[in-house]
């Protein structure tokens, strides 16, 4: 049991680090990025092919990825999601979707749907031993602090740096914000810039985890969206912890509850919480919105 805690916080780290972006361009725009998976996948390809093809380490490819990421980030909110503003809640959902549409079948044609992996070496086998059955797998540990290291910077530049003051303006009153003189889409480019980047250490390190293939976005972004939900929208410290819940209750039922078929591990999880949601509809941090009559 201590042993299977200790594995799910771990996995959690993962979550809280895919879940991170999403839940920063939640918090300043409102929107629910539907292409987040999948543009995770993007940037792990973007390193395999460093890998493959430059010779590159895949923990080096973070120099190239990270910033190439950011790029795009800048580009998709400029050139797509800023035209879908204002509109209500549907266009933002359906550019995003489109995007997905689009990258899946882009890198299926480009790589072919076989699913790729990143060898980082003997980091990946190698383990800290806390006696008994309870093993500290170094790539575990260094991916769970690489996600508190960027929630925790998150965190800074919104509370402590100029940018981050006009991200809470423009979330708090987006028109208040334009009469002071914020140039709400410039702003909004960066902060999608900023969600992208942390997007594109997610999907290397997936890539050092785990096999992953053009369609495999998906999964990815139902994770991040669930740690994003239990910990409360637009609050990055509760996505941290909202992604260690996450994995814990995966990785127990993988371990105890190997019986339902790890293709009903996730739909069990899902209903698991879907029943925390009940309790506490506004995650651990969020506030819930009472609507009076």
């Amino acid at each position: 049991m201590v042993n299977a805690i200790v594995q799910g916080i771990l996995l959690g780290g993962l979550y809280a680090l895919f879940a991170a972006g999403l839940s920063l361009i939640f918090g300043v725009m409102r929107i629910v990025n539907l292409a987040h998976g999948d543009l995770a996948v993007l940037a792990g390809f973007l390193a395999y092919v460093l890998v493959d093809s430059v010779g590159f380490t895949p923990f080096l490819t973070l120099l190239v990825v990270v910033p190439v990421m950011g790029i795009i980030g800048y580009a998709l909110q400029r050139g797509v999601l800023n035209f879908t503003l204002g509109s209500g809640e549907l266009p933002p959902l359906l550019a995003t979707f489109g995007i997905a549409v689009v990258l899946q079948n882009v890198l299926q044609e480009t790589f072919s749907a076989d699913s790729r992996g990143l060898d980082a070496g003997r980091i990946e086998d190698s383990s800290i031993s806390l006696g008994g059955e309870v093993a500290i797998g170094w790539l575990p540990l260094v991916t769970l602090l690489i996600g508190v290291a960027v929630i925790a910077g998150l965190s800074l530049m919104l509370d402590r740096t100029q940018l981050g003051r006009a991200f809470r303006a423009a979330s708090d009153d987006a028109e208040a914000a334009t009469i002071v003189g914020i140039d709400q889409r410039k702003l909004y480019g960066f902060a999608t810039a900023i969600a992208l980047a942390t997007v594109g250490v997610a999907g290397v390190l997936l890539g050092i985890r785990t096999t992953f293939g053009p369609f495999s976005g998906g999964s990815q972004l139902i994770f991040a969206f669930e740690a994003v939900i239990i910990g409360g929208l637009g609050n990055l410290w509760g996505t941290l912890v909202g992604g260690i819940v996450l994995g814990v209750v995966i990785d127990l039922l993988g371990r105890y509850v190997g019986a339902i078929g790890s293709t009903m591990k996730l739909p069990v999880a899902l209903l698991l919480i879907l029943m925390f949601l009940l309790v506490r509809p506004g995650g651990l941090f969020g506030r819930v919105a009472v609507r009076r009559v």
